[in-house]
């Protein structure tokens, strides 16, 4: 996979003279759309355009793979919030399931083979509503695929979200290894490897970051009801794995999880995480962005201890990348989206030194974004020290 010609990111100066990063868009974004691959249905005469996003990514025999979630025959619905008693847009019949893509340049991708993973309750019961949100985490010689299965609606359900556990060698026989029940969360993204004896998974307990350790390893991830007292350990100390809460940043206001895999450098461990809240104008500005964004979601970095990884080394007080694009903030006639505001980090992948992280955007489409991973950490280690 060539990868000279990706972008390698920019260090900018802000009017009050901070200095940011800023991830570089691939000149072929969004790289997946959801008309290039067949979801789309005619309604009442329209053609209506579904959605593929959010996928994790790896690379497997030379090639990028991506596992988006891929949705069609949804709809406009409205539904009553409990918590604010208001009136909201949600969409009924949301449903995904997980295709594969690959790529062997890392941007232009087709369908992998006919392997779906499916959440709808045919291939089993503990949850109905959907699978969604893959990462690809390569543990020696296994790829654990871990998403967030649905059991109740989409946008309706409260303690709608489990962590849904699978595994496969070659992407072609996946293995699914059941849910962690004991509690509501999505985002999970276990270490690739033991520090210091233990395997530790990031958590989104909402709506912050929680790393703990799994007291029973790896087993503890293919088995997961077998060590249900485990996770409801996990559970009941979540506020001792505290890691990241929000309130630090306005742009983490609302919540913030994880987002791609952990990535190991020579400086500490490279962890890509999203944001919710308001965007700061002195940030939009810099993208080009003349709309005031008080609710969006955005891209973040933190790297930790190789050897403590609850200890943090360094944090971006700002974001690395915000939605500037038509398909990351209101969309357009060539791009209409589901969701505005929205880049969604879902895989970090170093090739040849430079970092590709794959994200969702618009809740629609996939996009890529890079830069060179070590003007990157030194711009952390530099600048972003806590």
């Amino acid at each position: 996979m060539d990868t000279k010609n990706m972008g390698d990111g920019k260090i900018i100066s802000l009017p009050s003279g901070e200095l940011i990063f800023k991830l570089d868009s691939n000149k072929d974004n969004p790289i997946l759309r959801p008309e290039d691959s067949g979801l789309t249905w005619q309604e009442n005469g329209e053609e209506k355009i579904g959605a593929v996003f959010n996928g994790g990514g790896e690379i497997f025999n030379g090639k990028v793979i991506l596992t988006p979630r891929c949705h069609k025959n949804y709809k406009e619905g409205t539904f009553l919030d409990e918590n604010t008693g208001l009136e909201r847009r949600c969409l009924e019949n949301y449903i995904s399931e997980i295709w594969l893509f690959d790529s062997e340049n890392g941007s232009n991708f087709k369908r992998l083979n006919s392997t779906v993973i499916k959440g709808n309750g045919t291939k089993h019961k503990d949850f109905v509503y959907g699978i969604e949100d893959i990462r690809i985490i390569k543990y020696e010689d296994m790829y654990l695929l871990i998403g967030c299965g649905k059991v109740a609606p989409a946008f309706k359900g409260k303690n709608a979200d489990r962590i849904a556990i699978y595994s496969t060698n070659d992407f072609v026989d996946i293995s699914y290894h059941g849910i962690v029940d004991a509690f509501d969360s999505r985002n999970a993204i276990p270490f690739p490897e033991h520090v210091r004896g233990k395997l530790y998974i990031f958590l989104r307990i909402h709506p912050s970051i929680q790393l703990a350790p799994l007291e029973g390893g790896l087993e503890q991830l293919l088995f997961p009801g077998k060590y249900r007292k485990y996770w409801e350990k996990i559970y009941s100390n979540r506020d001792k794995y505290l890691m990241f809460d929000t309130g630090s940043y306005p742009h983490e206001r609302e919540k913030i999880g994880p987002g791609s895999q952990i990535i190991k450098t020579k400086k500490g461990w490279l962890f890509i995480y999203h944001a919710v809240g308001e965007l700061e104008r002195e940030i939009l500005e810099i993208y080009g962005v003349n709309v005031s964004i008080k609710r969006g979601y955005s891209i973040c970095a933190a790297i930790l201890d190789l050897e403590d990884p609850r200890k943090v080394l360094c944090r971006t007080r700002n974001p690395i990348y915000v939605p500037n694009a038509p398909y990351e903030l209101l969309g357009s006639s060539e791009f209409p989206l589901d969701v505005p505001y929205v880049v969604f980090p879902t895989s970090a992948i170093v090739h040849k030194e430079k970092l590709l992280i794959y994200a969702g955007a618009g809740d629609k489409y996939e996009i890529l974004l890079t830069c060179d991973v070590n003007k990157f950490v030194d711009y952390l280690w530099k600048y972003c020290r806590v």
